[in-house]
């Protein structure tokens, strides 16, 4: 059977040929230390469990979901943004339930882009602010992201004719993969940009809870102006160790949320109710547990931050997220990333986040300290 154009047009998913290349190594009996995927490692809260183990118990969780999400998840999205921003949402038209980022990612192209429409996205970035452009017909344009530039995207560099046919900027700050953090000068000359060219940004802050030595993340929407604009979308699952739930959201524009709701009516049920009681509990009970995360997550950087400075590997020392973004010598990451798989490291390509993130390789804070010795002993002696 011929499969559809737009699904030969895609390259192959970054994360799924990763995991390829990992299981033939265990096949071999190769002990794997993976600093690939982004999935933390440690276990979700457990008062998060136990409001999940609650809602479950009630009947009116049995049934069909609302496709916006519950008003009470909606409303706490809305009390996180003014507690850590001091932003003020309506939750009832200004924030949406989705089923984990990637599903809200993907399908706001659908809402809004029509065939040959660009979509600016930076590169390197998360693989699926380019593929979903495709399925929507659109046109993805690569707005690079250089080290000489602390990893933010020159929007002076955009062509004026890409400009004018451009419908749709993505941003990522904290950002994916290179872990550079962006100020709110930036977020106002990004609102300035998006007026003049009439683009809906998207700004997604799925990092948005870790950050390190007391630095304070900023979020798009702390520009006044940045609700005519665009939304943020931002996860529970690298803040709260809650990949597997799937659960996130969507706050700002209304008629943007408005659009992305109208996809969702048509493509799923909703995000379970019990599972957003889960992230209920998550986004308003004490954060002790987000900060719990951020000293582990802080101990690992330093110690791979300071082991790779000591094999001379170059990388930025995060103020966020949970990765390293390490500058290769020979400039060529899928051969680094081979080699260092033969002693059974795992790194992740920076050709896999799209061109400019050749010469570089990520890695996640996924691992214990032990393990991340471990993996530096290992580095050592292949290098």
């Amino acid at each position: 059977m011929d499969l559809a154009e737009r699904i030969r047009n895609l390259p192959p998913y970054l994360f799924a040929e990763l995991d390829r290349k990992i299981a033939k190594k265990r096949e071999e009996g190769v002990d794997i230390i993976s600093f690939g995927v982004g999935d933390p490692d440690i276990p979700t809260p457990e008062h998060i469990i136990h409001a999940a183990c609650e809602a479950a118990k009630r009947p009116e969780n049995h049934r069909y979901p609302s496709y916006e999400g519950m008003i009470s998840f909606r409303e706490a999205v809305a009390e996180r943004f003014k507690r850590d921003y001091n932003v003020e949402l309506k939750a009832e038209s200004e924030v949406i339930t989705l089923i984990g980022s990637k599903e809200g990612i993907h399908n706001i192209h659908l809402a809004f882009i029509n065939l040959d429409d660009y979509v600016l996205y930076s590169s390197p970035g998360y693989p699926v602010y380019k593929t979903g452009p495709i399925f929507a017909g659109g046109k993805p344009y690569a707005m690079p992201l250089k080290k000489e530039n602390n990893f933010l995207p020159e929007l002076e560099a955009i062509p004026e004719d890409v400009a004018r046919k451009a419908k749709l900027m993505w941003i990522n700050y904290p950002n994916n993969p290179t872990s550079a953090v962006a100020e709110l000068d930036f977020y106002r000359e990004v609102v300035d940009f998006a007026r003049d060219y009439d683009i809906i940004v998207c700004s997604d802050e799925a990092y948005s809870g870790i950050a390190f030595d007391n630095y304070k993340i900023k979020s798009f929407l702390e520009i006044d102006e940045a609700r005519e604009v665009g939304i943020v979308i931002d996860s529970l699952s690298k803040t709260y160790n809650m990949a597997g739930w799937r659960i996130a959201y969507a706050a700002g524009n209304e008629d943007v949320i408005s659009g992305l709701g109208r996809v969702k009516t048509n493509v799923d049920s909703g995000a379970s109710q019990i599972i957003q009681e889960a992230g209920i509990a998550a986004l308003i009970d004490h954060q002790d547990s987000v900060r719990k995360n951020v000293e582990i997550y802080q101990k690992r950087r330093d110690l791979l931050y300071n082991g790779l400075e000591k094999l001379g590997i170059w990388c930025q020392k995060p103020k966020a997220t949970f990765y390293l973004w390490a500058e290769v010598e020979d400039g060529n990451s899928l051969s680094f990333a081979d080699k260092l798989l033969e002693a059974g490291v795992v790194v992740t390509p920076g050709i896999g986040f799209g061109n400019d993130g050749e010469g570089y390789v990520r890695f996640a804070l996924t691992q214990d300290v032990e393990r991340i010795h471990e993996a530096l002993e290992r580095i050592k002696k292949v290098l």
